[in-house]
């Protein structure tokens, strides 16, 4: 590989019909505290993380209310604002943290309205891009966590809504309710229980954002292999792979490291042949 990679290698995909942004986007969770929890360990070397994936052509930045709690968003807009104007931010709500690796599901429409209202605070902004509800909370029934959002998206205060940590049955039900433009999942070669969400976004066009897409990486023999055959990390063979897989997956992997951000960007440029495709789908 030579000069810097770039985001933009990875081709572009549309998100609601009118946004449009590269095929690789980025997690900002990671540049929080251990267990998502209170300010990172190094908020400058956080920040650079931040820049560094702007400067490689990343115009797609994930994050949540909960991360941090607060801490995410507010280092974002510390850090990227004034956004440059092909810039999205996508953001999440519907946890409560009480303490680090504890997430509690709150689907309260009460609870949905103040989390959105602090996101556009901290992000500085007065409309959310992408919302996205970020988990079921079997407390509360789907419709009425969704029309919460409906109604927020109808006060202009959301662009577009998305789900995350979703079935079928759940995007069928709100998508009664509102459009629904994307899906967030956990997704990764090793737990592909989402698989058939996976090929309903790619039918429906409906961007998915695998969440956790390296996971395991360097433990799978055939992803170890191609990585040596291409002189790069397993997490890149990774990335690739999950770019061949279908044209609606828009992989966010996350990273503190502004060298790893790099890294993971480099793997736009990894073209895996149909053979190698396979053997890592069919690996799980």
């Amino acid at each position: 590989m030579t000069g810097k990679p770039n985001a933009a290698e990875a081709g572009t995909i549309d998100i609601g019909g009118d946004l449009t942004v590269n095929r690789l986007g980025y997690g900002a969770m990671r540049i929080t505290g251990s267990g998502v929890w209170g300010e990172p360990p190094d908020r400058e070397q956080a920040k650079a993380a931040l820049r560094r994936a702007v400067e490689l052509g990343v115009n797609f930045i994930d994050t949540a209310d909960s991360y941090g709690p607060e801490v995410s968003e507010t280092l974002i807009a510390e850090t990227l604002h004034p956004y440059a104007d092909d810039l999205v931010i996508a953001t999440k709500g519907g946890f409560h943290r009480s303490g680090p690796n504890k997430w509690e599901p709150d689907g309260r429409p009460e609870h949905l309205r103040e989390a959105l209202e602090g996101s556009l605070r901290r992000l500085q902004v007065d409309q959310i891009d992408l919302y996205q509800y970020h988990t079921p909370d079997p407390k509360v029934p789907y419709e009425e966590s969704v029309g919460a959002l409906a109604q927020l998206k109808d006060e202009g205060k959301i662009r577009h809504v998305g789900l995350s940590n979703v079935t079928e049955e759940h995007l069928r039900k709100a998508e009664r309710i509102v459009p629904i433009v994307s899906i967030q999942n956990r997704y990764n070669v090793t737990d592909r229980k989402s698989e058939t969400v996976v090929d309903l976004c790619e039918q429906e066009q409906l961007a998915f954002l695998p969440w956790a897409p390296i996971q395991d990486a360097d433990e799978v023999e055939v992803i170890v292999k191609a990585a040596r055959d291409h002189g790069v990390f397993p997490r890149q063979i990774v990335l690739a792979w999950l770019l061949a897989r279908s044209p609606e997956i828009l992989p966010i992997p996350g990273s503190g490291s502004a060298d790893h951000v790099e890294e993971n960007v480099a793997a736009a440029t990894i073209k895996l042949d149909q053979g190698e495709v396979a053997a890592i789908t069919d690996a799980y």
